[in-house]
């Protein structure tokens, strides 16, 4: 039963490593498989996972939760809340970190004030939030960092492009919650919360160091350093809480689209698609190998940059592997409502299909 209990709960994970082990027997390990990981998202995911952990410790969350509550008063306007909050914060500190940060939040502020029946709606509306914010700038998401860097792509030009889809986003989003959740009023019990001010103060200076690597400001060497060495001595539980599965997904993934893009039938195929409409198939890519994988493969078949920026930024919705950010809302909402699972993907890929198709055709007529 245990066994059973933890297949079910790292699905995903189970899924991504039966991918990467099928490709591994076309793909011979060699060399280049060292080449497939993106260390500084994994390092990136690590110390943010561990001082959000440590955060939750001290219920930072749950005071944060309490905050919004009394501010935003009812459900309709705490949700576009937290969706705001994604989505702004996506643009600053990267859309999975973003997730990562504001999730826990949406869930304390839903389940405290028994409001449940909200959560995967709030969860899925973030996890869009959270792709298409950091459509707008080059580091919002990994594929614009590294597109904005091979075809040295202006700022202004890079904004201008990304702009329509990133105002429709917004609009979609917001008339999506007024649609979908009542305005319903909101009570959470008035217990003192108490923080501890030293924890809570260096806490936050980590999550800040951890923001710093995103922007490549040090390297992220020095936060896989510093982090787990003061958590160790801080509180060594935080540690030992990382959702080590979901370290592991993300490495079964790297695999899995790394041994894609190596395969000559794979990218013969892809070259002649994107011939047809660079848009359009980029997209469609991501539905398959993700975004990030899309944009690095694709990339050497094509200079149209300005329809493959577009494909893998509206490519990041639609399917559960279409962005490793959506994985990782995937694992935190199962994590919670395991037995949930195959409705919350129902109710994931009607909003997230819709969203796309919306997108993509409108992006189709302009470009």
């Amino acid at each position: 039963m245990k066994v059973k209990h933890f297949v079910k709960k790292n699905i995903v994970m189970f899924i991504a490593f039966f991918l990467a082990l099928i490709t591994m027997f076309i793909v011979p390990i060699d060399k280049q498989y060292l080449k497939y990981f993106d260390y500084k998202t994994l390092t990136c995911l690590f110390c943010t996972l561990a001082v959000i952990c440590a955060l939750k410790n001290i219920n930072f969350f749950y005071m944060l939760a309490y905050k919004v509550v009394h501010f935003f008063k009812n459900t309709r306007f705490c949700v576009l809340a937290l969706v705001y909050i994604t989505f702004i914060g996506s643009m600053i500190i990267a859309n999975d970190m973003a997730l990562l940060t504001f999730l826990p939040l949406g869930y304390l502020v839903l389940t405290s004030t028994k409001k449940e029946k909200y959560l995967a709606f709030t969860f899925i509306m973030q996890n869009i939030a959270a792709n298409l914010g950091g459509m707008l700038t080059p580091f919002g998401n990994p594929q614009n960092l590294y597109l904005y860097n091979k075809f040295k792509i202006p700022n202004a030009e890079f904004i201008n492009i990304m702009f329509l889809p990133f105002i429709t986003s917004i609009f979609l989003m917001t008339i999506c919650c007024f649609i979908f959740v009542k305005k319903e009023s909101l009570t959470i019990s008035d217990q003192p919360i108490k923080l501890n001010k030293i924890k809570t103060i260096i806490y936050l200076l980590l999550f800040a160091l951890s923001i710093v690597i995103v922007f490549r400001i040090i390297p992220f060497w020095v936060g896989l350093i510093v982090i787990p060495s003061c958590l160790l001595f801080l509180d060594y539980k935080a540690l030992l809480k990382v959702d080590y599965a979901l370290l592991l997904t993300f490495v079964f993934f790297f695999i899995f689209a790394g041994n894609m893009a190596r395969i000559n039938q794979v990218r013969n195929l892809l070259s002649n698609l994107l011939n047809i409409n660079t848009l359009l198939f980029s997209a469609l890519s991501c539905q398959v190998i993700s975004n990030v994988p899309s944009a690095i493969l694709l990339s050497q078949f094509t200079t149209n940059y300005k329809e493959l920026l577009l494909g893998v930024n509206i490519g990041g919705v639609g399917t559960l592997i279409s962005s490793l950010a959506s994985l990782i809302t995937f694992k935190e909402y199962v994590k919670h409502y395991h037995n949930k699972m195959f409705s919350y993907i129902l109710l994931f890929s009607a909003f997230n299909f819709s969203f796309l198709i919306i997108l993509l055709s409108m992006t189709l007529l302009i470009v």
